[in-house]
């Protein structure tokens, strides 16, 4: 049966995976659009950080759509339309967001790049919601977590290659120093044309495609609790889209008492962050008192799966998202953005190496190979990011020394064994120990403590989302789309950091990344407490998969 699907699906698989490497690619670029719009915008951190959270937002959002939809018709709506349909409708959408960026950027109009950002992000919800189910049904289920761990290292391709491509499509180059005022708007417009064509020329092959549609009319058990929280998270995220223009009228008038738009916009987003956050610690404690209707956040491993997720994404896109400002200071190299992409390029290359080293654990082999290869597979992946970058013209030389946040990134491995309380306690101390480095220094020991964060941010995911889902019965469907809408950590985290690196300095505005990691420390001791009163064992929890979001 494996040879026919192999066979049949084959050449689906490797064409359905890269939709994971656009993923990839695109989250990856907004290192380099980042600062490069901040420059020719003349915008404030914040206001920079905005692509991140109209981008990680529309996740949100379109998870939010699907979810509405789906509790209103009591049939899951993806399934209905299909896995193979959904993909070609995301990739649609997200064809009409990259053509949107051409008008976008001729009106010169920050808001209106805003806008093609959100809209490729809803169609790349769709996608994702669609594409990983579908990986698992190109062949025999027990190889499912295989076809996944391959469509996750296509993703980290993407991540690696994205920095250097959109550099050399921005600046003509990898390695030189040109400035944002010097970028042509048609290299904008270039980008983004060989983007929509490559998503509508992928929807067109999947269109065509003699794949099943599958689709069912399975009715859903519907949970009325959850809305309510999902609404006023909903209303939380469209405070903080409108904060800049709240905070401008709140300061021009004087019975407020404020008269900075920097100190409204820090009270909008703290408020509306926690707004977030105490909305779910409220859904937890309403649930613990009454389970019925609350599907499935009455488990509390769930919601503190959820807020773990949420803190993950927003640590793992705030630490690269910022990397561009910190690195164009003085103290930190002052680095044009067209000589930032080997940083960046580094970062996302990082999560890679990570995720390589623990899909070792995927695959059944002995235990000596397995230490072999989590000795050799990280460095073998940094010698890829080397190699990609070389590649460009780029002196790789000052990179060699990132060996050393690699050889202690094994170690902790080694204390994970596997197991994720184990996992996110050694990589989420070691990430505070990274940026308390950062933090406590300066020039390339900084930079390069601040890239590791990509090292421990690498597995976390699987190891959260195992987590989160264990227990849950029937609901697990349901639990995993919650944990999918908590991408928004990606849109909120972000702008956070950015309003305090314009109140307090981008180097201590890192401080957010440490408070990041701590609460997933807690989160891995909390929830082994929580899952040990439900009488399951979470020795035998293991982290199967090495994908990420």
């Amino acid at each position: 049966m494996e040879q026919n699907n192999t066979k049949s699906y084959g050449s689906a698989l490797y064409t359905l995976v890269t939709v994971f490497f656009f993923w990839g690619f695109l989250a990856a670029s907004n290192g380099i659009f980042i600062p490069f719009c901040k420059s020719h915008f003349h915008l404030t951190q914040f206001e920079s950080q905005l692509i991140d959270f109209t981008f990680y937002g529309g996740y949100f959002i379109g998870s939010l759509i699907l979810y509405f939809a789906s509790q209103l018709t009591r049939v899951d709506i993806l399934n209905k339309l299909g896995y193979k349909n959904g993909i070609v409708l995301g990739l649609v959408i997200s064809a009409g967001g990259a053509l949107f960026m051409i008008p976008a950027v001729a009106t010169g109009s920050f808001l209106f790049i805003l806008g093609s950002f959100f809209i490729i992000a809803l169609g790349f919800s769709l996608q994702q919601t669609a594409a990983n189910p579908f990986v698992v049904a190109l062949g025999p289920p027990e190889t499912g977590s295989n076809r996944l761990n391959f469509a996750g290292a296509v993703n980290n391709i993407g991540g690696l290659l994205g920095p250097i491509v959109v550099s050399i499509v921005l600046f003509g180059t990898a390695k030189g120093a040109i400035a944002a005022s010097q970028v042509a708007l048609s290299s904008i417009d270039n980008l983004y044309y060989i983007l929509a064509g490559l998503f509508l020329a992928v929807a067109v092959f999947f269109y065509f495609s003699k794949l099943p549609v599958v689709t069912s009319d399975e009715k859903i058990e519907a949970s009325k609790k959850p809305t309510t929280p999902l609404i006023i998270m909903f209303l939380a995220f469209c405070l903080i889209m409108v904060a800049d223009q709240l905070a401008l009228f709140i300061s021009g008038h004087h019975f407020f008492n404020i008269h900075t738009p920097e100190v409204t916009k820090a009270v909008i987003i703290y408020i509306s962050l926690a707004i977030i956050i105490l909305t779910l610690i409220g859904s937890l404690l309403s649930a613990k008192k009454n389970k019925e209707g609350w599907g499935a956040m009455q488990y509390p491993q769930l919601i503190l799966g959820m807020i773990a997720i949420f803190t993950y994404v927003g640590t793992e896109v705030t630490i690269q998202s910022n990397l561009g400002a910190l690195l164009k200071s003085p103290l930190f190299g002052n680095f044009t953005e067209s000589q930032m992409s080997p940083f960046i390029s580094l970062y996302w290359g990082s999560l890679m190496i990570g995720r390589w080293t623990g899909a070792i654990g995927a695959f059944n082999l002995s235990k000596s190979t397995k230490n072999i290869l989590t000795l050799v597979v990280p460095f073998l992946a940094f010698g890829i990011v080397l190699l990609v970058n070389r590649s460009t013209g780029v002196d790789v030389s000052n990179l060699y020394i990132y060996a050393i946040s690699i050889a202690v990134m094994i170690g902790a491995f080694y204390i994970g064994q596997q197991k994720p309380v184990r996992t996110l306690v050694s990589l989420g101390v070691l990430g505070m120990i990274f940026m308390l480095i950062g933090l406590f220094s300066t020039g390339m020991i900084a930079v390069f403590a601040f890239i590791s964060g990509g090292l421990c941010c690498s597995i976390m995911w699987p190891s959260i989302f195992s987590l989160a889902i264990t227990g849950l019965g029937k609901y697990t469907g349901q639990g995993s789309a919650f944990l999918i809408m908590m991408i928004l950590g990606g849109a909120i985290i972000p702008p956070v950091q950015g309003l305090m690196a314009d109140t307090m300095g981008i180097h201590q505005s890192y401080i957010v990344p440490v408070l990041g990691f701590a609460y997933i420390v807690f989160f891995a001791w909390k929830v082994r407490q929580e899952l040990i009163k439900q009488g399951i064992n979470i020795d035998h929890v293991s982290v199967e998969k090495s994908g990420g979001h």
